[in-house]
Formats: structure tokens, sequence, C-alpha cells
């Protein structure tokens, strides 16, 4: 069985196009019963990771070429795109090179922050939505149960987590650039997932005037507003209340936008043109483009806020020599395993062939025990009868090894001596 990934990130595609192809809430879901209709001859375990940063499907194939075919043909479709246009922005990444961007993945080291914990728990849901779809083998399940293990060892023996800057703390950093000191500021969060709870906690943690909450489910919205001390809205309420709030963050699982351009054109209107603050976590994108383009609109994307993340890279570059030599360890750990794996049908087949040999010994003994023959003598027989028979394979090597020339007959002999544990000094003559 052969490992591949296929995928793109931010460094690889624009979120034009990432945003094509990502899979928000139950869009996951249906896209990896999708995939697994497609690749269920070729690759028989498939993934599929989404976040806002990249979009990857890990495969577990019979046939590498075939299955890399297919999936291309599959995302080209998914995407709407030409694969000319696509491939381009896309990697593909087999067996060693796969498992390790597997691990590096899972430890926030090819993240857009260096370090940032979220992308774990995104692994976690790829592993079990693919668990229950029925597509998570043996292969890829090791692969993933392997990748989280790596991944805790990174966070407790290195200082990774210490110095990350999530988009969470960037969107402050940017917000704080506009309005100074946000005590005095409205803020307003669209949607109520993990993104936006831990932005929520960023934010409140500068103790702004106003916190709100606006999301499609009520019951969500409002368990988290309570978390903050705010007050929780219906997104059908948001043209209505847009111009109240300077800072707006927006993450859902919208596949289209949920903030137009006219909804700000008219906030901005009935704030006198007091500037917005606008961040766009989701992919697709939440908040129109578009509205960039307004004088006193701030909008900011998960691409834009990379240049400001990347301020504190160098304080981890050390923290990522370390995770990395730890990632080196579980590539070879998860690849001593997969070679194990191979000698399965040999391991097998040697228990099958031992089982059918001392059936047919037992049967003999009693037959003959069955006939009043001394046990002594049965046993002794039996015994015998066994060793032999294991032994058969080889004697017969043993046979033909005046037929080797002299390094490959002592190559062959000490093999031999190995399988059956004997010492080299044990009746050699």
């Amino acid at each position: 069985m052969q490992l591949i990934t296929l995928g793109l990130n931010h460094q690889s595609a624009p979120l034009s196009l990432r945003e094509r192809l990502a899979f928000p809430g139950e869009a996951l879901r249906d896209g990896l019963n999708e995939l697994r209709a497609t690749l269920r001859q070729a690759a028989p375990e498939q993934a599929l990771l989404s976040t806002c940063n990249r979009t990857e499907m890990y495969l577990a194939a019979q046939n590498s070429s075939e299955a890399k075919g297919q999936a291309l043909e599959w995302l080209s479709w998914k995407s709407n795109t030409p694969q000319s246009d696509l491939t381009p922005h896309l990697y593909q990444l087999p067996d060693d090179q796969a498992v390790r961007h597997a691990f590096r993945v899972a430890c926030g080291l090819d993240s857009m922050v260096i370090g940032e914990p979220q992308i774990l728990g995104q692994m976690k849901l790829a592993a079990r939505e693919a668990q229950e779809a029925g597509c998570l083998g043996t292969h890829l399940h090791h692969l993933f149960q392997q990748a989280f293990s790596v991944a805790k060892e990174v966070r407790t023996t290195t200082e990774i987590g210490l110095h990350s800057v999530s988009m969470a703390a960037a969107s402050v950093k940017l917000a704080q650039r506009i309005f100074g000191d946000l005590a005095d500021t409205h803020v307003l969060f669209i949607g109520a997932g993990e993104m936006i709870q831990l932005t929520a906690t960023h934010f409140a943690a500068q103790r702004p005037r106003k916190i709100v909450v606006a999301n499609r489910t009520m019951d969500r919205g409002e368990l988290l507003a309570h978390e903050f001390g705010g007050e929780a809205i219906g997104l059908a309420e948001l043209p209505l209340r847009m111009h109240e709030f300077d800072v707006v963050v927006s993450c859902t699982a919208s596949t289209l936008p949920i903030i137009g351009l006219g909804m700000i054109e008219r906030a901005l209107k009935q704030r006198k043109h007091r500037p917005m603050f606008l961040v766009d976590l989701a992919v697709p994108r939440d908040i129109e483009r578009e509205i960039a383009q307004l004088d006193d609109a701030f909008l900011y994307t998960v691409d834009d806020l990379g240049d400001l993340i990347k301020e504190g890279v160098q304080a981890r570059q050390e923290a990522v020599v370390q995770a990395e030599a730890i990632i080196d360890h579980g590539v070879q750990s998860f690849n001593q395993w997969k070679e194990s794996r191979q000698q399965v049908p040999v391991i097998r087949a040697l228990t099958d062939h031992a089982d059918a040999v001392q059936a047919g010994e037992i049967a003999l003994a009693k037959k003959r025990l069955a006939k009043g023959e001394d046990i002594d003598s049965v046993l002794k027989s039996l015994a015998h009868g066994l060793s032999q028979k294991y032994l058969h394979g080889a004697y017969s090597q043993i046979h033909h090894l005046s037929q080797l020339d002299p390094n490959e007959r002592e190559q062959k002999t000490e093999f031999i001596r190995d399988v059956f544990g004997i010492r080299k000094n044990t009746r050699d003559h």
C-alpha cells in the first residue's frame, strides 16, 4: 500500500483558489463521500482535511498513478478549474514525504502561524470524519495516530507553542493600530465556531465596551455571548445593526458571503464614516472583497494577516529545529511499522504451516495412544515428528549450500543460524 498526499495551502495557492476547494461544516462529510465513491478501487483509504489555509487529501493506494489521476480529476471538477490551471498550485507527496508532511502539519510547522494549535484539532476532525465514513483503514489510521503522538511530544518538549502568534492575536494587533485602546470599541463576532471562540477570547481580554455574537443558531450564539458577557443576535439583524460596530470578525461555514458591499456602505454612512475594521477568517469568504475598496473600511483576510504573523518567526526557529528532529524519529518509526506490515503475509503463512504440522502430528499421536502404545514412546515420536518437519526447510537449504559460491554460502549459513538462534560455535565441526 502506497501513501499519497495531494493538496494546496497558503504557500502554494491564492485564496481565490483555496476557497473553491474548501469544505466547511457539513460539506466536509459530503466531499469525503464523493471522494470515496471516486477512489474506492484505486485508493481504498481516504481522508480529507480542510481549513482556512489548506485543503488536503490523504490516500492509501493500491495503484498510486491511477489514484493520483482520479484525485486530480475530482479536484478539477470540484473546483471548476481546468487541471492545467490547478496542477501548478498542488503538491503531490509520496510515501515518506507524505508521512513527514502529515507530521509537520499536525505540529503546526506547515501553518501560516508556526506552532499554532488549532490545526491539530482540525486533523483529529478529519480523521474522525474519515473513520465514520468507513474510509480510514489500517494505514491512514496509524498515520494519524502517529501524527497526533508526534504533535503531543513536540508540544510538551519544545517551546513551539510559547512563541506562536495566532490569527486571533494578529487580529487584535491590527485593530489596535486603527483604534488604539480597544476599551471604547463595539465588537461583533459572526459565527460561533472554534476560531471565533479563540478570537473572542483575545478581544475580550482588551475589555471592549460591547461584545455581540451573531450566529445562524441562536442557542450557540447565546452560549458564546454569555461566556463574554455579551449579547446574541440572529444573522437577519445584521443589516439593521451593522453600523453599531467598530470591529467585525467573521468566520462561518457559509458558502456565500454574509456581508455585502451595500450593507457596509449603508453602515459607514450611518456611522458618518467613522472607520470600521473587518476581519474575514472564513474560507470561502464571508465578506465581499469589494469592501476593501471603501475609504473607511479596513478589511483583512487570512492571507492579509500573514505578514503580521511572520514577525514572530525568528523567536520560534530554535523550537522548530527541535521539532523537526522529533518528526524525523516519528517518520522512522512509521516506516518501521509499515515495513513490518509487509511481512504479515509471510508470518501468517508460517503460522498456518506450523498449525497444520501440529494438527497432523497430534492426530497421529492420538491414534497411537488409542491403540494402547506406551505414552513415553508416543511423546518422543511426537516431538521428533514436529522437529523434523519444522527443520525440513532448513535441511533442504543446507543440502544445496555446496552449489553456492563461498560468500553466498556464508550468508545463507548465517541466516539459518539467526533464524534458529544458533550460536556460531555450536557444533560447527
